[in-house]
Parts: C-alpha cells; structure tokens; sequence
C-alpha cells in the first residue's frame, strides 16, 4: 500500500479490508503471502477501530453537550 494506514479514511480502509478478506477466503496464496495479507487485515483493522473510536467520542460529546436536555 503506497499510502500510510492512518491517512485512510475509515471507508477507504473498510474496502481494502474487504478486499483483504476475500483475497485470503479465495485462497491460492502461499504461506507468506497470506500472513502479509492478515497483518495488513489487522492494520486496517485498527484504522477503522479508531475511527469508530473517534466518532463514538464525537457523539458523545455532542450529546453531552446538547442544550434540549435540560
């Protein structure tokens, strides 16, 4: 991948995770090819972990924040 894990938006790292799955669930790669693939799964994996993360705290924030309720 040309591009750093952590610059990918969680969609962009979402499809590519896709891809690595069914890459790996098609077989006919070798040992040290489908080890590459899962700890690239695993990568993207966690990118889109934080992501979610992240949304999670933002609508949490808001929501502590928001005036209706009181």
């Amino acid at each position: 991948m040309a591009e750093q894990k952590d610059d990918l938006s969680y969609e962009e790292a979402r499809d590519r995770l896709i891809e690595v799955v069914r890459t790996l669930e098609q077989g006919g790669t070798s040992l040290a090819e489908s080890l590459a693939l899962w700890e690239q799964g695993e990568e993207l994996a966690k990118v889109c972990q934080r992501a979610l993360e992240g949304a999670r705290a933002r609508l949490d924030k808001a929501l502590d924040e928001d005036p209706s309720e009181d």
